[in-house]
């Protein structure tokens, strides 16, 4: 395996404390937080749809279809409701492991509307962050929850890209990039060696407004192949993130329309295809495999996650021979906080 290349990346250690969940819960299907923190009012813009507009521009999720009538002021609701399942593996054992993911669109304002609420009461062995938007030696100390491990990767560009990792699972070595120096200057992969797998954390470059990075995109996406199998030779493989594609038609609200829109190109849909042919399982569509209206990210605009006009862009992705370990993988469309929301992978391993 080629060298790896580390950039701006650090390791916080939170001191530890009694992480127990509250078992009253698991009988419940869900559980309904309401967050009673006083918001401060905005002031209206004089110019919502061209606020909208600048925003879509400058955003790299760039998966919106249109910024018209649109409006930054989105109301969204008081409460969190988190998914719970008791399923078991194919083999009948219960889950042991639960990872989570979530692109959060900014760490500090994510920590801000009180992010780190979610955590409390999901609390995820490993949860994985994507877009932290923030420079590593700026992120704040309560990024890092008690009883957790932070590791954090930013890019050569400020306020641009970035992922993360907490985890209360001591790693066996934690690596930054993919060892190809082209590729690692935006801080999109942190790969963290555990006893029974690799759990590569990713934020997959978007393609652009009118495509002008597809081309980038597409070299991207050949050589993380070729890292993801060269991991796969010594352990199964964990992949996560914001993959920036919507893979079949039913992951997303308006496919016909979205042909030429970054996410859904057929060139980045073919891609992804070749790494599931390649013995990988996207363990949502393994589990429900024709669900629809299933989405992780909404524009910012339209009112488009209230009406669940959205993308599935969110996965846990696992080498094959990890298949009998899936419990369930839940999509945690009740929690705000980001245009994504969480998502959740249960393990029996």
């Amino acid at each position: 395996m080629p060298k790896v290349t580390k950039l701006k990346a650090t390791q916080n250690v939170a001191p530890k404390r009694d992480v127990t969940e509250d078992k009253s819960d698991e009988t419940k299907p869900t559980v309904t937080i309401v967050d009673k923190t006083q918001t401060k009012k905005r002031k209206a813009s004089a110019s919502p749809v061209k606020k909208a507009k600048k925003a879509l521009l400058t955003n790299e999720d760039d998966n919106a279809e249109n910024a018209e009538g649109a409006s930054t002021n989105v109301k969204q609701p008081a409460a969190m409701t988190l998914q719970t399942s008791e399923r078991v593996s194919c083999k009948g054992e219960k889950s042991t492991l639960k990872l989570a993911s979530w692109n959060i669109n900014g760490i500090r304002a994510w920590i801000t509307n009180g992010g780190s609420k979610y955590i409390e009461k999901e609390q995820p062995d490993i949860i994985c962050f994507q877009e932290l938007k923030c420079d590593k030696d700026k992120i704040p100390i309560e990024a890092t929850p008690a009883g957790y491990k932070s590791y954090w990767l930013s890019g050569d560009q400020a306020g641009y890209s970035g992922v993360g990792l907490l985890t209360k699972v001591e790693p066996i070595d934690v690596k930054f990039g993919i060892g190809v120096a082209e590729h690692d200057t935006e801080g999109r992969v942190i790969t963290a060696e555990y006893d029974k797998f690799y759990l590569v954390v990713t934020y997959i470059p978007n393609s652009g407004r009118k495509l002008v990075r597809l081309s980038y995109r597409q070299q991207f996406n050949r050589v993380f192949h070729t890292y993801l199998k060269e991991l796969e030779k010594k352990k199964p493989v964990i992949w996560c993130g914001d993959l920036n594609v919507s893979h079949q038609s039913i992951d997303l609200t308006n496919p016909k329309t979205n042909t030429k829109t970054a996410g859904f190109t057929k060139e980045e849909r073919d891609d992804f295809s070749k790494i599931l042919a390649d013995g990988f399982i996207d363990s949502f569509r393994y589990l429900y495999p024709d669900k629809r209206d299933a989405y992780t990210y909404w524009a910012y605009f339209r009112n488009a996650r209230q009406r669940n006009i959205g993308w599935r862009l969110d996965y846990f992705i696992l080498s094959s021979s990890l298949q009998e370990t899936i419990c369930d993988s839940l999509i945690q469309n009740g929690v705000y906080g980001s245009d994504h929301c969480p998502i959740v992978l249960l393990l029996a391993i």
